[in-house]
């Protein structure tokens, strides 16, 4: 693993912490129903990205 992949690692944990946070909150208050959904499907994609990246 280089330098480039571990950095992307990182970037994608820390978009995912945030991501759940927002989702969290969106659950919580829901203003926009698209929000839910888009949320999901972003932080689906940051696991996926992560799991190929780990997987190498």
């Amino acid at each position: 693993m280089d330098k480039k992949e571990k950095k992307r690692m990182e970037v994608l944990q820390q978009k995912i912490a945030k991501l759940q946070q927002q989702l969290a909150g969106a659950k919580q208050q829901p203003d926009d129903p698209a929000d839910i959904p888009r949320l999901e499907k972003a932080l689906t994609d940051a696991h996926a990205e992560l799991a190929v990246l780990k997987k190498g």
